[in-house]
């Protein structure tokens, strides 16, 4: 079979590896219908070494089950499924707490690198089965396909942002980042009621998508400009909720500008800093609350899944460029040069 292999920065390759088989009697083997490229997973295309790979790539998958193992209960050969991007046994007390990132099971982890598979590929091995799939009830050429697959990763995290910073009707929110996660936190936080939805972004055909999902404001300036002209926006006060949805220190620093005493600051952007300010000079002084963190996706899939089936919304619209397996390099590239917000693909 194919799959894509990432041997270091800039540097992703198609080729062919071994079948994937099963292992375990827990395991499912699902042949790959749809998937896509991360905006984290531009985070190794730009730095990874080569002594790192080749490790393959993607955790965003729909599939139909090939086979199973002699204990998989809830699925069953020809069933199409979603998998969120981490794997979990769905009943340890943390996933029961809806924590499945913190899985308790030896076999819990996550895919893209981290596993010994990955979802750019033709089919892969899905560990803990009945606990990590969830079962779709459409075929598999479905025109939802695009919004359904944002269900294992984007629009659950984007949901997963907004919830864990408590945004509720009255909410005024600041969104930073006009990549795809950004997007749907904005999509989630009007979900979820909130008054006031600002995006932070410089890119116009993202942040118009971001007005049609629901942001009544867009601001492009960055830095202190940025913030100055978010808080205007507010007031003067700031945000009851910021979204820092990019993961870098200066989106950091921006989120601290514009948040509101007493307010929340969620991060879902994959930290590349290990440290930020959270002292009393930032943080403490006005009683403001650090949220986020992994999103826990199969906690989410089936409180989000009724309104894209019926047609409610269409988280399916980050996805602005479509190939194949073969265009899976060309699909990172695009994404890196800021030339498309998500791709998917369709091996």
């Amino acid at each position: 079979m194919r799959a894509a292999l990432m041997y270091g920065a800039g540097d992703v390759r198609v080729e062919s590896v071994p079948d994937s088989v099963i292992k375990y009697p827990t395991d499912a083997l699902v042949r790959i219908t749809a998937s896509c490229v991360c905006g984290t997973d531009l985070w190794p295309y730009a730095s990874m070494k080569p002594e790192d790979g080749p490790a393959r790539m993607g955790h965003e998958f729909i599939g139909v089950v090939e086979d199973t193992g002699s204990e998989v209960t809830t699925v069953k050969r020809g069933d199409l499924v979603v998998s969120p991007w981490a794997i979990s046994d769905n009943t340890c007390e943390f996933c029961r707490e809806g924590l499945q990132t913190s899985c308790s099971h030896p076999q819990a982890n996550f895919w893209d690198g981290e596993a010994e598979e990955g979802g750019q590929a033709e089919a892969i091995r899905v560990p803990l089965a009945d606990g990590t799939l969830v079962k779709l009830p459409v075929a598999a050429d479905s025109a939802l396909i695009p919004s359904l697959l944002t269900l294992s990763d984007v629009f659950a995290t984007g949901y997963h942002a907004a919830a864990a910073g408590g945004v509720n009707e009255g909410t005024r929110v600041i969104v930073i980042g006009d990549g795809a996660i950004g997007l749907m936190a904005v999509l989630s936080a009007k979900r979820l009621g909130a008054e006031q939805i600002i995006l932070m972004g410089r890119h116009q055909a993202r942040t118009d998508l971001g007005r049609e999902f629901g942001a009544t404001d867009v601001v492009a300036a960055r830095g202190e400009e940025g913030v100055e002209a978010a808080r205007g926006l507010t007031g003067g006060h700031g945000a009851h909720v910021v979204v820092e949805a990019v993961g870098t220190r200066p989106a950091y620093t921006q989120a601290l500008g514009v948040i509101r005493p007493g307010g929340v600051i969620s991060r879902v952007g994959a930290p590349q800093y290990e440290e930020a300010p959270i002292g009393f000079g930032s943080l403490f002084r006005h009683n403001i609350r650090l949220a986020g963190g992994p999103s826990p996706v199969r906690a989410y899939i089936e409180r989000l899944m009724p309104d894209i089936l019926n047609g409610e919304i269409e988280p399916g619209k980050v996805f602005d460029v479509t190939t194949d397996l073969d265009g899976v390099p060309a699909g990172y590239r695009s994404m890196a040069d800021r030339k498309a917000l998500k791709v998917l693909v369709k091996p």
